[in-house]
């Protein structure tokens, strides 16, 4: 038997693994195709480099970015925005991330258990894991780090509904790479197209969500087609890839449940992405952290704990981002962003920083407030609030 269970090896699960197992937990991780490239940006802050970096090697495999384009679909303008000064902020393959975290985890003694799990229910002395390949696994603990679709989730609380999850939709275009970001607003579906480049490819993509009644092969044309106008990639291999993410609302993130009686949600599973860009690997390892200092701590009240420091550290800045989500997307927020970055250098400097993960949603506005740019903080404010 073993002390915890992970389901899910991605960057929560095998972050989480190896913080228990360096306390002399028994851990074991449920994941039959961990590590894998993943249908997403793949952008890390320096933010979330810091959660992990003793062990990482030096230097990680990865692009560094200089900077970041941002083009309004409606009107054709566009403006760029240096990110040099965040030496931190990389695109790295997520296999290759991937796999460096889940290495560390087994280096520190936690074991692989390479099947899909299948179900889970509540045995004594907790929790018993059903995989395909015909064992069981018990612990009195279970995390649950098993992403949008999570069997944890389903099967201890309830899962996501299409509500609340988005569809990020793409391509990985091989043979191609670049240090620039490309992120366009589009109005239909309602958010943006990406374009981030990693070491031997560039991941493109859009999201959409679930129940906006449009369909990944749909979000595909529409991809496709951008791949082609704005020329990032002609003649190149295009490998399509579909994958749900977590989008709550900021009803849903009033009051989430990200633990119960002996179990705990990290990352995806948890709903801990942000609504905006639908980042989440800086939000994986940090409730991953958060997870395993209670887990290891043993208290009565272990899940409480948790689940109090993810709404102070984690569920609060969603929460914010959630409110301005809608307001992010409106064409009128879009072109006076445009507008901002070509003209104002304090705006881009805003912006820069909210890109490499240095600035905060808590601050945003009063900080757009301060750049001095007042008629352009002021029109921004008000198409904010």
């Amino acid at each position: 038997m073993h002390d915890v269970a992970i389901v899910g090896a991605g960057p929560s699960g095998a972050w989480a693994a190896c913080l228990l197992a360096r306390r002399g937990a028994r851990v074991v991780l449920v994941d039959p195709s961990h590590p894998r490239e993943k249908p997403c940006g793949g952008g890390i802050t320096g933010r979330a480099l810091a959660l992990v970096d003793q062990v990482l090697p030096q230097p990680l495999p990865a692009v560094a970015i200089r900077r970041a384009r941002f083009l309004d679909g409606s009107t054709g303008r566009s403006a760029a925005v240096d990110l040099t000064s965040h030496d931190a902020l990389v695109v790295s393959g997520r296999a290759a991330f991937d796999g460096l975290l889940l290495s560390a985890a087994r280096e520190a003694g936690a074991e692989l258990a390479s099947s899909r799990a299948v179900d889970v229910r509540r045995a004594a002395p907790g929790f018993a894991i059903d995989t395909a390949d015909g064992r069981t696994l018990t612990a009195p603990v279970i995390v649950g780090a098993d992403g949008a679709n999570s069997l944890v989730r389903r099967r201890l609380f309830r899962p996501f509904t299409r509500r609340q999850l988005s569809i990020a939709t793409g391509f990985f275009v091989h043979g191609v790479t670049s240090d620039e970001i490309l992120l366009e607003f589009v109005a239909d579906p309602s958010g943006y197209i990406w374009s981030f480049p990693r070491p031997d490819h560039l991941a493109v993509g859009i999201c959409a969500a679930a129940d906006a009644g449009v369909t990944s092969s749909a979000l595909r044309v529409i991809t496709r087609r951008w791949i082609e106008r704005s020329g990032v990639a002609r003649g190149a291999l295009l490998e399509p890839y579909s994958w749900p993410i977590p989008s709550l609302s900021g009803h849903d993130l009033n009051a989430p449940i990200v633990a119960g009686s002996g179990w705990y949600l990290v990352g995806d599973a948890a709903g801990a992405v942000d609504p905006i860009t639908r980042e989440g690997i800086f939000f994986a390892l940090q409730s991953a952290s958060f997870a395993a200092h209670a887990i290891a701590g043993a208290s009565e009240n272990a899940e409480c704990q948790y689940a109090e420091r993810m709404q102070a550290e984690v569920i609060s800045e969603l929460r914010r981002a959630a409110r301005l989500k809608d307001a992010f997307f409106r064409p009128q927020f879009t072109r006076l962003l445009i507008e901002a970055l070509q003209r104002s250098a304090p705006i881009r400097g805003v912006m820069a920083d909210l890109v490499a993960g240095v600035q905060s949603y808590r601050g945003l506005k009063w900080r757009l407030a301060r750049t001095l740019e007042i008629s352009y903080a002021a029109k921004a404010l008000a198409a904010l609030l």
